[in-house]
């Protein structure tokens, strides 16, 4: 997860797009095409030179001159093609955000300022792209200018040969081999720049093969039992976070212990490293150092599906998917629709979803048909549906209105009394009623306490 955390998602757009369009449908030809060229010059060569060895005299300057020509256009034209390649990933980037924050942008009336934005980053794109063409061009055109030069001048020395010389091995047959054998190189070149450049694509492709994959789904070598965790004891031993091995640790040794049933309240400036702790217990980020044991287990020595399956979470950005309200809390159709009401109950989502025509009813990418408190109600619902013995807020509240605010803590408060839950929050009431408090200041634990101690100092 951490690469699509890092990295833009236009870079990524461009390389399933254009790039992945050249390598599936242009780059095939283009090498069939170069291929055939290039053995049907070296063989037509090696037959010529053979019987008339001759010949050489006559292609071997034209073959240098073309072969020079060719390296000094292909040292530019790739970095064209890179820049080309870099250029349209903002474009796809930057259209991604704002069809993401359409609804942002209109609000502040930023339309203009977005479409202007967009139409210089277009114009930055078609900069490299209209030089690759015209590279390309300027290769063509020298290309030709030699091909018509030696055309013209094999037969003007033809012609100003006198009668009874066109004979195997005179002039004007090696002038007429060698016209042949320079159009097929020059045919051969023209064709291998064109498959150079299109391999710019394949090297941007297998930049992201080598991309490290996460842990294994499942390790049947050390399985938690099927009640686990059934305490929700979490204990965090000199923790330790790098997003990068090379960059500086984000958490540095946290030390504590969240005992079964607690109420743990995670407080903190912004970039403090309250969500990287959170990352931490879901393994989208590996410990550097350190461990985290739930229930007497490691949780780096399982699998992911193992780990993340038995912990609830009710992220910042409430997530829905394409499809009904039944597929959204209940993807793998373990459950109930008595079940699933009831959650709904709880929720008080009932009537929101009788008049969106029931469990069937439609929801669109993203859930924009839904406001953002009946989403972030969703999310809670689908949590209370698997009942986990731990769950983890990620600023759940941080987005909603204070009423609903109260709702969901209210509920959390009933359903999940007996379960261990972790609330990243940034405001005091969502804390006050916690067991403790951890407060986190550039990635260091500064306090663990009960919140009225804490308040009181």
């Amino acid at each position: 997860m951490s690469f699509y955390h890092s990295t833009p998602l236009g870079r990524i757009l461009s390389r399933v797009s254009s790039d992945l369009s050249i390598i599936d449908l242009d780059l095939p030809f283009t090498m069939s095409f170069s291929i055939c060229a290039t053995l049907n010059a070296y063989i037509n060569s090696s037959v010529l030179c053979f019987f008339t060895w001759q010949i050489l005299l006559v292609a071997a300057p034209v073959i240098i001159m073309a072969v020079k020509l060719q390296r000094y256009y292909l040292a530019s034209s790739k970095e064209l093609m890179r820049i080309n390649g870099t250029t349209k990933s903002l474009v796809a980037n930057h259209l991604g955000e704002s069809i993401a924050g359409a609804v942002t942008i209109r609000a502040f009336k930023q339309e203009d300022h977005f479409f202007a934005k967009s139409l210089d980053l277009i114009d930055n794109n078609a900069s490299p792209s209209f030089h690759c063409f015209a590279a390309t061009e300027w290769l063509t055109q020298r290309l030709e200018i030699m091909g018509a030069a030696i055309l013209s001048l094999s037969a003007l020395v033809i012609t100003l040969l006198p009668a009874g010389t066109y004979s195997p091995g005179s002039v004007g047959m090696l002038l007429s081999y060698g016209l042949s054998l320079n159009m097929l190189f020059l045919f051969s070149i023209q064709n291998q720049c064109s498959l150079a450049n299109q391999i710019i694509s394949v090297e941007r492709l297998s930049q992201y093969m080598g991309i490290v994959s996460e842990a294994p789904y499942i390790m049947k070598q050390n399985q938690p039992p099927d009640a686990w965790p059934s305490v929700g004891k979490i204990e965090l031993e000199g923790l330790e976070i790098k997003y990068n091995q090379d960059a500086s640790p984000v958490l540095h040794g946290i030390t504590c212990t969240f005992q079964g049933g607690d109420k743990i309240g995670i407080v903190g400036r912004t970039g403090s490293g309250k969500t990287s702790l959170i990352n931490a217990i879901f393994r989208l980020v590996e410990p550097s150092g350190g461990k985290i044991i739930i229930d007497d287990y490691d949780i780096t020595e399982m699998g992911l599906h193992d780990l993340r399956s038995r912990i609830g979470l009710i992220p910042q950005d409430p997530i829905l998917f394409y499809g009904s309200i039944r597929y959204n809390l209940d993807p793998q159709g373990r459950f109930s629709d008595e079940q699933i009401w009831e959650v709904l109950g709880k929720c008080q989502l009932i009537e929101a979803v009788k008049d969106k025509q029931g469990l069937d009813s439609h929801i669109v990418e993203g859930g924009s048909n839904w406001s953002m408190g009946q989403r972030q109600l969703l999310c809670l619902a689908r949590a209370l549906l698997r009942t986990n013995c731990i769950l983890i807020l990620d600023e759940a509240t941080a987005s909603i209105d204070t009423a609903t605010d109260a709702i969901i803590q209210k509920i959390i408060r009933t359903e999940f009394k007996d379960s261990t839950v972790i609330t990243v929050a940034h405001r005091i009431p969502t804390v006050v009623d916690c067991t403790w408090v951890l407060v986190i200041n550039n990635g260091k634990m500064v306090e663990y306490d009960r919140p009225h101690t804490l308040m009181e100092m």
